[in-house]
């Protein structure tokens, strides 16, 4: 993940104390307060168009003073579907749609409605992008709530049978969402997604070549001698929000993913989830398992195969 490193500045010393970050892209400054929670979003629904293979409609849900904008694709017929919230990944990434992502065709093919929304202060959506980048999640959490909760308003959807879908930096955002949610999620699906702190993934990045084309593969010995030279925790650390997720997981890895240190976050991840965690990894597949193309073409049916086991 290519983070993004600017300064913070801290304004009190409270668990709740406001962070002041500047954007990468410009513009006021914006507080990522500790606080940030979207139990009970305003919510506005378009109205629905029915296509032949799906059906569709935006939505619109205010969290933490920002309008978040997104779009709910859903199968085609009646009937109440279990869905996912899609949590993108660092950047101010746009909303996937059923004609332009194979991931939103492949979930509603399988019978799972996908809500994919503009990130905070991206595309149609208000706020400042993207406090995420500076290892500060609290909006990016509170907006993945209000989109659960906004799914779960709709007669067409199955409230006991929503989750979450993310990938890479969705590794710190969803622990966080889902330990402060008001409302249970049904289960959790993360790619690519980090259980290391911060500044251990960005020291990964380095010293393994994301950035370098002719950075040699990470053999088994290289990751050995790689991961002594982390040094010790440092930033967001998503370890004692995964300790209190109970609700089954899924968590895909490439064992050649220069990104993040996925046999490290394997290991916590087994240490902190004993059970009801499955980890499956690819060992030729580096970050990217949801790209197009992806790095890993198993990945997307391994997904959609699980979150239709556990929501049937």
């Amino acid at each position: 993940m290519k983070l993004v490193s600017l300064a913070v500045a801290a304004l009190g010393l409270a668990a709740a104390a406001a962070i002041v970050l500047h954007s990468a892209f410009g513009g006021a400054p914006v507080a990522d307060p500790a606080t940030a929670r979207c139990n009970t979003p305003t919510v506005h629904f378009g109205p629905t168009v029915t296509h032949a293979r799906y059906r569709e409609a935006p939505v619109r849900f205010t969290c933490a003073g920002a309008t978040i904008a997104g779009t709910i694709a859903l199968p085609p017929g009646p009937g109440m579907h279990p869905a996912v919230v899609f949590v993108a990944g660092d950047g101010p990434a746009g909303r996937l749609t059923y004609r332009g992502a194979p991931l939103v065709r492949a979930f509603v093919r399988g019978g799972v409605a996908v809500l994919s929304y503009d990130k905070r202060g991206a595309g149609e959506s208000e706020g400042v992008c993207c406090p995420g980048d500076r290892d500060h999640f609290n909006l990016l959490a509170a907006d993945v709530d209000g989109a659960v909760n906004a799914l779960r308003m709709r007669s067409d959807i199955d409230r006991d049978h929503v989750g979450l879908l993310g990938a890479s930096q969705a590794g710190w955002v969803v622990p966080l969402a889902v330990a402060r949610s008001h409302h249970r999620v049904a289960f959790t699906a993360l790619v690519d997604a980090p259980a290391v702190t911060g500044g251990e993934e960005r020291r990964w990045s380095g010293l393994a070549g994301e950035e370098d084309e002719d950075a040699p593969p990470l053999t088994s010995a290289r990751k050995r001698e790689l991961e002594p030279k982390l040094g010790a925790p440092t930033g967001f650390d998503p370890k004692p929000y995964l300790m209190q997720m109970t609700v089954p997981g899924l968590w895909l890895y490439g064992g050649q993913d220069k990104s993040i240190p996925s046999d490290r976050s394997a290991r916590i991840l087994r240490r902190v989830r004993p059970h009801g965690l499955q980890i499956v990894v690819f060992p030729k597949a580096g970050h990217g398992l949801l790209d197009v193309p992806p790095s890993d073409k198993r990945a997307l049916p391994t997904l959609v195969a699980w979150v239709q086991r556990v929501t049937s």
